[in-house]
Protein backbone atom coordinates (compact mmCIF):
# COMPACT_ATOMS: atom_id res chain seq x y z
CA UNK A 1 0.00 0.00 0.00
CA UNK A 2 1.38 3.39 -1.00
CA UNK A 3 2.03 6.04 1.70
CA UNK A 4 -0.69 8.28 0.26
CA UNK A 5 -3.25 5.48 0.33
CA UNK A 6 -2.27 4.56 3.88
CA UNK A 7 -2.65 8.18 5.01
CA UNK A 8 -6.04 8.45 3.31
CA UNK A 9 -7.17 5.23 4.99
CA UNK A 10 -6.08 6.51 8.41
CA UNK A 11 -7.88 9.81 7.87
CA UNK A 12 -11.09 8.09 6.79
CA UNK A 13 -11.02 5.69 9.76
CA UNK A 14 -10.31 8.58 12.14
CA UNK A 15 -13.23 10.56 10.75
CA UNK A 16 -15.55 7.54 11.15
CA UNK A 17 -14.41 6.99 14.74
CA UNK A 18 -15.00 10.66 15.58
CA UNK A 19 -18.50 10.54 14.10
CA UNK A 20 -19.34 7.37 16.03
CA UNK A 21 -17.70 8.24 19.35
CA UNK A 22 -18.57 11.96 19.60
CA UNK A 23 -22.23 11.41 20.62
CA UNK A 24 -21.13 8.82 23.19
CA UNK A 25 -18.53 11.18 24.63
CA UNK A 26 -21.06 14.00 24.71
CA UNK A 27 -23.62 11.88 26.55
CA UNK A 28 -21.12 10.62 29.14
CA UNK A 29 -19.59 14.06 29.73
CA UNK A 30 -23.04 15.67 30.01
CA UNK A 31 -24.06 13.09 32.59
CA UNK A 32 -21.15 14.27 34.78
CA UNK A 33 -22.03 17.97 34.53
CA UNK A 34 -24.45 20.13 36.47
CA UNK A 35 -27.42 21.68 34.69
CA UNK A 36 -25.70 25.09 35.06
CA UNK A 37 -22.69 23.85 33.08
CA UNK A 38 -25.00 22.42 30.41
CA UNK A 39 -27.40 25.34 29.91
CA UNK A 40 -25.32 28.39 30.90
CA UNK A 41 -21.58 27.72 30.86
CA UNK A 42 -21.72 25.48 27.74
CA UNK A 43 -18.51 23.70 28.68
CA UNK A 44 -17.01 21.07 26.37
CA UNK A 45 -16.10 18.83 29.30
CA UNK A 46 -17.19 18.66 32.96
CA UNK A 47 -15.08 21.09 35.00
CA UNK A 48 -16.26 19.54 38.26
CA UNK A 49 -17.23 15.91 37.44
CA UNK A 50 -19.89 14.53 39.73
CA UNK A 51 -22.00 11.37 39.95
CA UNK A 52 -24.86 13.27 41.57
CA UNK A 53 -27.02 12.81 38.48
CA UNK A 54 -26.76 9.03 38.75
CA UNK A 55 -27.55 9.11 42.47
CA UNK A 56 -30.50 11.42 41.74
CA UNK A 57 -31.94 8.94 39.24
CA UNK A 58 -32.03 6.03 41.65
CA UNK A 59 -32.88 7.94 44.83
CA UNK A 60 -35.61 10.28 43.56
CA UNK A 61 -36.67 9.23 40.04
CA UNK A 62 -37.23 5.47 40.65
CA UNK A 63 -34.90 4.65 37.79
CA UNK A 64 -34.00 1.34 39.42
CA UNK A 65 -37.59 0.17 38.89
CA UNK A 66 -37.57 1.30 35.25
CA UNK A 67 -34.32 -0.54 34.55
CA UNK A 68 -35.54 -3.70 36.32
CA UNK A 69 -38.76 -3.63 34.30
CA UNK A 70 -36.85 -3.26 31.03
CA UNK A 71 -34.45 -6.10 31.80
CA UNK A 72 -37.22 -8.45 32.92
CA UNK A 73 -39.61 -7.71 30.06
CA UNK A 74 -36.86 -7.82 27.44
CA UNK A 75 -35.31 -11.02 28.78
CA UNK A 76 -38.57 -12.97 29.02
CA UNK A 77 -40.03 -11.79 25.70
CA UNK A 78 -36.83 -12.46 23.74
CA UNK A 79 -36.38 -15.89 25.35
CA UNK A 80 -39.96 -16.94 24.57
CA UNK A 81 -39.63 -15.55 21.04
CA UNK A 82 -36.43 -17.50 20.43
CA UNK A 83 -37.97 -20.76 21.68
CA UNK A 84 -41.12 -20.60 19.57
CA UNK A 85 -39.44 -18.77 16.70
CA UNK A 86 -36.76 -21.47 16.40
CA UNK A 87 -39.38 -24.21 16.33
CA UNK A 88 -41.36 -22.37 13.67
CA UNK A 89 -38.28 -21.61 11.59
CA UNK A 90 -37.13 -25.24 11.77
CA UNK A 91 -40.55 -26.46 10.63
CA UNK A 92 -40.51 -24.08 7.66
CA UNK A 93 -36.95 -25.04 6.72
CA UNK A 94 -37.46 -28.83 6.95
CA UNK A 95 -41.07 -29.55 5.94
CA UNK A 96 -42.33 -28.90 2.42
CA UNK A 97 -45.76 -27.55 1.51
CA UNK A 98 -47.56 -27.61 -1.80
CA UNK A 99 -46.55 -25.08 -4.43
CA UNK A 100 -43.43 -24.22 -2.42
CA UNK A 101 -45.45 -22.20 0.10
CA UNK A 102 -42.91 -22.87 2.84
CA UNK A 103 -40.57 -20.37 1.18
CA UNK A 104 -43.24 -17.67 1.34
CA UNK A 105 -44.35 -18.25 4.94
CA UNK A 106 -41.32 -16.46 6.37
CA UNK A 107 -42.03 -13.37 4.29
CA UNK A 108 -45.72 -13.52 5.16
CA UNK A 109 -44.87 -13.58 8.87
CA UNK A 110 -43.03 -10.29 8.43
CA UNK A 111 -46.32 -8.56 7.62
CA UNK A 112 -46.73 -7.67 11.30
CA UNK A 113 -43.30 -5.99 11.23
CA UNK A 114 -44.02 -4.15 7.98
CA UNK A 115 -47.20 -2.54 9.32
CA UNK A 116 -46.38 0.72 11.16
CA UNK A 117 -46.75 0.13 14.92
CA UNK A 118 -48.98 3.17 15.35
CA UNK A 119 -51.59 1.51 13.12
CA UNK A 120 -52.12 -1.40 15.54
CA UNK A 121 -51.49 0.57 18.72
CA UNK A 122 -55.16 1.23 19.48
CA UNK A 123 -56.34 -2.39 18.86
CA UNK A 124 -53.56 -3.71 21.11
CA UNK A 125 -54.42 -1.14 23.78
CA UNK A 126 -58.10 -2.15 23.71
CA UNK A 127 -57.15 -5.83 23.83
CA UNK A 128 -54.93 -5.31 26.87
CA UNK A 129 -57.70 -3.25 28.46
CA UNK A 130 -60.17 -6.11 28.05
CA UNK A 131 -57.64 -8.61 29.42
CA UNK A 132 -56.85 -6.27 32.35
CA UNK A 133 -53.16 -6.33 31.43
CA UNK A 134 -52.54 -2.59 31.21
CA UNK A 135 -49.59 -1.40 33.29
CA UNK A 136 -48.28 -4.95 33.82
CA UNK A 137 -45.19 -6.89 32.80
CA UNK A 138 -47.33 -9.58 31.20
CA UNK A 139 -49.04 -7.10 28.88
CA UNK A 140 -45.70 -5.81 27.61
CA UNK A 141 -44.24 -9.32 27.33
CA UNK A 142 -47.15 -10.57 25.23
CA UNK A 143 -46.97 -7.52 22.95
CA UNK A 144 -43.22 -7.68 22.42
CA UNK A 145 -43.27 -11.46 21.98
CA UNK A 146 -45.85 -11.17 19.21
CA UNK A 147 -43.54 -8.81 17.32
CA UNK A 148 -40.33 -10.71 18.03
CA UNK A 149 -41.56 -14.18 17.05
CA UNK A 150 -42.12 -13.15 13.44
CA UNK A 151 -38.63 -11.65 13.27
CA UNK A 152 -37.06 -14.73 14.89
CA UNK A 153 -38.78 -17.08 12.43
CA UNK A 154 -37.66 -15.03 9.46
CA UNK A 155 -34.06 -14.80 10.70
CA UNK A 156 -33.65 -18.39 11.92
CA UNK A 157 -35.15 -20.02 8.83
CA UNK A 158 -32.10 -19.17 6.72
CA UNK A 159 -29.72 -20.55 9.37
CA UNK A 160 -31.54 -23.88 9.58
CA UNK A 161 -31.51 -24.18 5.80
CA UNK A 162 -27.70 -24.00 5.89
CA UNK A 163 -27.48 -27.08 8.16
CA UNK A 164 -27.21 -30.36 6.16
CA UNK A 165 -30.29 -32.55 6.58
CA UNK A 166 -28.05 -35.62 6.53
CA UNK A 167 -26.85 -34.88 10.08
CA UNK A 168 -30.37 -35.03 11.48
CA UNK A 169 -31.30 -38.08 9.43
CA UNK A 170 -28.23 -39.91 10.77
CA UNK A 171 -29.29 -39.04 14.33
CA UNK A 172 -32.83 -40.32 13.68
CA UNK A 173 -31.43 -43.57 12.25
CA UNK A 174 -29.58 -43.98 15.56
CA UNK A 175 -32.88 -43.71 17.42
CA UNK A 176 -33.45 -39.98 17.94
CA UNK A 177 -36.89 -38.51 17.37
CA UNK A 178 -37.38 -35.47 15.16
CA UNK A 179 -37.49 -33.18 18.18
CA UNK A 180 -34.41 -34.78 19.75
CA UNK A 181 -32.51 -34.39 16.48
CA UNK A 182 -33.57 -30.74 16.40
CA UNK A 183 -32.50 -30.18 20.02
CA UNK A 184 -29.21 -32.12 19.88
CA UNK A 185 -28.05 -31.47 16.29
CA UNK A 186 -29.73 -28.54 14.55
CA UNK A 187 -30.05 -26.12 17.44
CA UNK A 188 -26.38 -26.22 18.57
CA UNK A 189 -25.21 -25.80 14.97
CA UNK A 190 -27.52 -22.79 14.64
CA UNK A 191 -26.18 -21.18 17.83
CA UNK A 192 -24.46 -18.32 15.93
CA UNK A 193 -27.78 -17.57 14.27
CA UNK A 194 -29.53 -17.62 17.63
CA UNK A 195 -26.99 -15.11 18.98
CA UNK A 196 -27.41 -12.79 15.98
CA UNK A 197 -31.20 -13.01 16.20
CA UNK A 198 -31.17 -12.51 19.97
CA UNK A 199 -29.07 -9.36 19.93
CA UNK A 200 -31.26 -7.72 17.28
CA UNK A 201 -34.40 -8.69 19.20
CA UNK A 202 -32.91 -7.43 22.47
CA UNK A 203 -31.96 -4.07 20.96
CA UNK A 204 -35.40 -3.54 19.41
CA UNK A 205 -37.29 -4.63 22.55
CA UNK A 206 -35.10 -2.81 25.07
CA UNK A 207 -35.37 0.49 23.16
CA UNK A 208 -39.09 0.25 22.30
CA UNK A 209 -41.00 3.34 23.41
CA UNK A 210 -44.40 3.65 21.69
CA UNK A 211 -46.15 0.61 23.19
CA UNK A 212 -44.49 1.18 26.57
CA UNK A 213 -45.90 4.71 26.51
CA UNK A 214 -49.43 3.51 25.74
CA UNK A 215 -49.54 0.39 27.91
CA UNK A 216 -47.82 1.61 31.11
CA UNK A 217 -48.57 4.45 33.48
CA UNK A 218 -46.78 3.79 36.78
CA UNK A 219 -43.21 2.84 37.81
CA UNK A 220 -44.29 -0.74 38.54
CA UNK A 221 -44.33 -1.47 34.78
CA UNK A 222 -42.67 1.51 33.04
CA UNK A 223 -39.62 0.52 31.00
CA UNK A 224 -36.40 2.49 30.80
CA UNK A 225 -37.28 4.54 27.67
CA UNK A 226 -40.72 5.30 29.12
CA UNK A 227 -39.26 6.26 32.48
CA UNK A 228 -36.61 8.46 30.88
CA UNK A 229 -39.36 10.42 29.15
CA UNK A 230 -40.67 11.48 32.56
CA UNK A 231 -37.54 13.65 32.91
CA UNK A 232 -38.97 15.97 30.23
CA UNK A 233 -41.18 18.49 31.97
CA UNK A 234 -43.58 21.11 30.66
CA UNK A 235 -41.28 23.96 31.64
CA UNK A 236 -37.77 22.53 31.53
CA UNK A 237 -35.83 19.35 30.79
CA UNK A 238 -33.37 17.70 33.16
CA UNK A 239 -30.63 17.20 30.55
CA UNK A 240 -28.04 16.00 33.05
CA UNK A 241 -30.29 13.25 34.42
CA UNK A 242 -31.40 12.27 30.92
CA UNK A 243 -27.77 11.83 29.87
CA UNK A 244 -27.09 9.73 32.96
CA UNK A 245 -30.16 7.65 32.13
CA UNK A 246 -28.83 7.17 28.59
CA UNK A 247 -25.48 5.94 29.90
CA UNK A 248 -27.09 3.48 32.31
CA UNK A 249 -29.59 2.32 29.70
CA UNK A 250 -26.85 1.66 27.16
CA UNK A 251 -24.75 -0.48 29.50
CA UNK A 252 -26.93 -3.66 29.39
CA UNK A 253 -26.92 -3.64 25.58
CA UNK A 254 -23.16 -3.06 25.41
CA UNK A 255 -22.47 -5.84 27.93
CA UNK A 256 -24.78 -8.25 26.10
CA UNK A 257 -23.17 -7.42 22.74
CA UNK A 258 -19.69 -8.06 24.14
CA UNK A 259 -20.82 -11.38 25.60
CA UNK A 260 -22.18 -12.68 22.28
CA UNK A 261 -19.77 -10.85 19.99
CA UNK A 262 -18.03 -13.99 18.78
CA UNK A 263 -21.30 -15.74 17.97
CA UNK A 264 -22.74 -12.57 16.46
CA UNK A 265 -19.95 -12.23 13.89
CA UNK A 266 -20.26 -15.91 12.98
CA UNK A 267 -24.02 -15.59 12.74
CA UNK A 268 -23.93 -12.59 10.44
CA UNK A 269 -21.41 -14.28 8.10
CA UNK A 270 -22.91 -17.78 8.24
CA UNK A 271 -23.67 -18.96 4.75
CA UNK A 272 -21.85 -16.07 3.08
CA UNK A 273 -19.00 -18.35 1.96
CA UNK A 274 -19.67 -21.80 0.51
Amino acid sequence: MKPGERLLRVLVLTAILLIVLLPIYWMVSTSLKSNKEITQDLTLYPHAPSFDNYVHLFSEKQFGAYLTNSLAVTGVSVLVSLVFGSLGAYAIARFHLRFGLERKVGLALLTLRIVPPVVILIPIYLLMLQLKLLDTWLGLILTYTAFNITFCVWMMESFFREIPVDLEEAAMVDGDSRFTAFYRIALPLAAPGLAATAIFAVIVTFNEFLFALALTATPKAMTMPRGTATLIGRIDTDWASMSAAGVIGALPIVIFALMVQRHLVRGLTMGAVK
